[in-house]
């Protein structure tokens, strides 16, 4: 009993140190540096790996600049994105919603019954008032 338990004992440490390795192969797959081997040797068997090749020289070679543009770039798009979504955009759908009547000259604005007008109503004669 004692050689077969001694025997399970060691049937349960080499499926554990399988399954250590396993884990250590998936593990080393997933990792980013394998995934980003991965995407560039994808990238040199392309017909274009020429361009791809100069490109990173130039990231090589300048990453401080390449990586101010890049910013630059995100923030644009973060930007773009976010004027959508902005205080004005939410300021226009209010008052559309709002049912206020909106003129459009070029900017969107709000009729100010407090404000004069730029022309005055004519007044109507009292004869064509009825």
């Amino acid at each position: 009993m004692t050689e077969s338990l001694n025997e399970l004992e060691k049937d349960i440490e080499a499926s554990r140190a399988r399954l250590d390795q396993t884990i250590d192969q998936i593990q080393e797959r997933l990792s980013v540096s394998s995934i980003v081997d991965e995407m560039l040797g994808n990238a040199r068997r392309t017909p274009l790996s020429g361009v791809y090749d100069g490109a990173l020289e130039a990231v090589r070679r300048n990453p401080v600049p390449v990586l101010l543009i890049a910013a630059g770039v995100g923030w644009l798009i973060h930007r773009m994105s976010s004027d959508a979504k902005g205080p004005a955009a939410v300021r226009r759908a209010r008052l559309a919603v709002d049912g206020l009547p909106v003129t459009k000259t070029g900017a969107d604005r709000v009729y100010d019954p407090d404000r004069p007008t730029q022309h005055p109503a004519k007044t109507l004669s009292p004869e064509t008032q009825i």
